[in-house]
């Protein structure tokens, strides 16, 4: 029995760039190999299934799909397939609302950013601080690329980056008829 709505999407049945797994450079790798492959002209369609992984990888297949748009004008639409945690949501916010399909049964998982550090302290007085402010800058820069992503992600839906803000610290699950009712995808396929 065809769904009435996968009928209106049939490009989204037959992605031109599968990705699944963790997102790092490795998936990266893939991307770019796909993305090269992608015929010359018409929408192109991005699937993903990941547990997240690197958002630094993420941003910058991010940032292909970006200047792809800019550059060619050339549509790209966004399918998330069972599981877009994570770094996967950082993908997918590369993409306008509107461009933006789960498959049903999906989830999003949205959170902070996650730092694991240690600072290792010794030696004279005097090359302590910078030490220290090295790490506090890394942690300014890192709030404000969470800050443009997060923004990106809800830009065009009806969530506030308030209520992300407010949720993201503690891993906010997002089925799929939450997430299309939220205005953060388009569509449930």
């Amino acid at each position: 029995m065809t769904d009435h709505r996968s009928a209106a999407y049939p490009l989204l049945a037959a992605p031109h760039i599968q990705l699944h797994g963790p997102v790092n450079e490795m998936m990266y790798a893939i991307f770019k190999d796909q993305l090269a492959a992608v015929p010359g002209d018409g929408p192109i369609v991005v699937s993903i299934t990941t547990l997240g992984g690197d958002p630094e990888m993420a941003r910058a297949m991010g940032d292909s799909i970006r200047l792809l748009r800019e550059y060619t004008g050339r549509e790209a639409l966004f399918l998330g397939k069972v599981a877009v945690y994570s770094a996967g949501a950082t993908f997918m916010s590369a993409f306008p609302v509107d461009k933006r399909f789960l498959t049903r049964n999906s989830r999003i998982m949205i959170h902070e950013r996650i730092m694991n550090s240690t600072i290792q302290l010794s030696g004279p007085l005097n090359t302590l601080a910078p030490v220290l402010k090295a790490k506090l800058n890394e942690i300014e820069d890192s709030i404000r690329i969470q800050e443009e992503g997060f923004a990106d992600l809800v830009r065009g839906s009806s969530v506030t980056l308030d209520d992300l803000r407010e949720r993201a610290p503690n891993n906010w699950y997002i089925e799929a008829t939450e997430a299309r009712d939220l205005g953060l995808v388009l569509d449930i396929i």
